[in-house]
C-alpha cells in the first residue's frame, strides 16, 4: 500500500487557513455548498466544546476505502466510512475518508436522499473526532442522537 498518499487530488482550493478541506481519490467528485458544510462543521465542533484544527474530508471509491481498511483497521469489509483522529478531544484533527458508493448504496436502502445520507455519515466522522463511539448499542443509540441533533441544526441554517 505504499502507493497512498492522503488527499492528493484537491477538489477546490481552500486556501490554507480553511481548518475544513475537501479532497477526492479514485473518483471524479464534488461537495455541493462547501461554504455551507464548513459552517455546520465548525458550529458542531464548537458545540461539542472542541477546538477546531482541521478535519480533511477524503470522498473515495469503495475500492479505495476498502484497501484503508484492510491494511490500517485489519476489516476485509467494505464501509461507508473511516475516520483516523490525530489528536485526542478537545483537539479536532484528522481525516474522514468517505466512500461515494456506499453513500450512494445506503441512501438508497434506507430510503434517504444523496445529500441527507453523505450530511449524516460527514458529521458521523466528526463526532468520532469529537469523542464520540458506536461501538455499543448505547453508544451507537447516543451517535445516532447526536447525528439526527447535527442534522438539525443544519437544516437551520440553510434555511
Amino acid at each position: 500500500m505504499d502507493d497512498f498518499e492522503l488527499y492528493d487530488d484537491i477538489i477546490e482550493d481552500e486556501g490554507p487557513s480553511d481548518p475544513i478541506s475537501f479532497f477526492s481519490e479514485e473518483i471524479d467528485f464534488e461537495i455541493a455548498n462547501p461554504a455551507l458544510l464548513r459552517q455546520w462543521v465548525e458550529s458542531i465542533v464548537e458545540r461539542e466544546k472542541g477546538e477546531l484544527n482541521f478535519v480533511n474530508y477524503i470522498f473515495c471509491a469503495d475500492s479505495y476505502l476498502l484497501k484503508l481498511n484492510q491494511e490500517y483497521l485489519k476489516h476485509d469489509t467494505l464501509t461507508d466510512i473511516i475516520t483516523f483522529p490525530y489528536h485526542d478531544p478537545p483537539i479536532i484533527e484528522g481525516d474522514v475518508y468517505i466512500s461515494i458508493e456506499r453513500i450512494r448504496e445506503n441512501a438508497h436502502q434506507f430510503g434517504a436522499t444523496f445529500e441527507h445520507e453523505l450530511n449524516r455519515v460527514m458529521i458521523h466522522g466528526v463526532l468520532h473526532l469529537c469523542g464520540y463511539s458506536d461501538k455499543t448499542p448505547e453508544d451507537k443509540s447516543k451517535m445516532t442522537e447526536k447525528e439526527d441533533e447535527a442534522l438539525g441544526i443544519l437544516r437551520s441554517i440553510n434555511a
